[in-house]
């Protein structure tokens, strides 16, 4: 396998609060992986070290082979994506210039020629040519989240991070955007690292489950491996029932599993 993210025993605390513990992944080439885990349990912490938003106080990043503690700001925006988790979608622009605004990493504010049929290349590849003009904020939420998702492929890198990218969609579109991402990875042999909380719709489309919990990795792998009772019982404290259907898992929640209470009588992690 090559590896096109490694991340080797990475620890991060805000203030004295440890978050990540010590994490370690490596993450193949043209790879759909979907990063799941409760609330807190630090997957958009991950993803915000990867993208060097947040500096680790220990471990290392490394995007084919090289330190990303080592590239500066534009080299790092030539190698890595970022479509945040929430974002000021207020851009009084076109659809196609914010999706122009991806290449600047390369170019500056200065426009090219080239630039431009990037811009439209993706734009094709998405289907959304014909909103080229269309203003941004008129857009639907899932048809934002596209051009988003669109912005970050015409940085043209080989690696691209999505924090939730399906939150606050319905169910059309959370199929639409994941759809459209797993089919761009394969066409465009790219890495794709997601930080998702429904598990149904990650074991559908990822090569690649990593389920964290309180700042660690509980298990990793091929999505039929790593979706089972046992794990859901492990990261989630729930009991669920696990179907496979064309050789895909689904969950089927059935009950809560009350917390074990720690000191005073509050609940504490199991």
């Amino acid at each position: 396998m090559i590896i096109k993210l490694a991340v080797n025993d990475l620890h991060f605390s805000y203030d004295s609060v440890e978050i990540l513990k010590g994490l370690s992944l490596n993450v193949g080439n043209g790879k759909v992986v979907s990063v799941l885990g409760p609330n807190g349990s630090g997957k958009s912490t991950l993803i915000k070290c990867i993208d060097n938003i947040l500096v680790p106080q220990e471990g290392k990043i490394l995007i084919d082979r090289k330190d990303i503690s080592k590239m500066g700001r534009m080299e790092l925006a030539r190698n890595i994506a970022y479509v945040p988790q929430s974002t000021i979608r207020t851009f009084p622009n076109s659809v196609f210039d914010v999706v122009l605004m991806g290449r600047r990493p390369y170019l500056g504010w200065r426009e090219d020629p080239a630039d431009q049929d990037a811009v439209w290349e993706v734009l094709r590849l998405l289907g959304m040519e014909d909103l080229a003009m269309n203003t941004f904020t008129e857009l639907s939420g899932g048809q934002q989240q596209k051009v988003l998702i669109a912005r970050a492929l015409v940085q043209d890198t080989g690696l691209i991070l999505l924090d939730e990218p399906t939150s606050n969609l319905d169910m059309w579109h959370q199929i639409d955007v994941m759809e459209v991402l797993r089919k761009l990875v394969k066409k465009l042999g790219m890495t794709a690292v997601i930080a998702i909380h429904d598990l149904n719709i990650a074991s559908r489309y990822s090569d690649v489950i990593v389920m964290m919990k309180d700042g660690k990795i509980v298990a990793a792998g091929e999505p039929e491996l790593v979706i089972n009772s046992d794990n859901l019982e492990r990261v989630y404290n729930i009991q669920a029932t696990v179907r496979v259907s064309d050789g895909i898992p689904y969950i089927i929640p059935v009950a809560r599993i009350p917390l074990k209470q720690g000191r005073g009588g509050r609940p504490g992690s199991r």
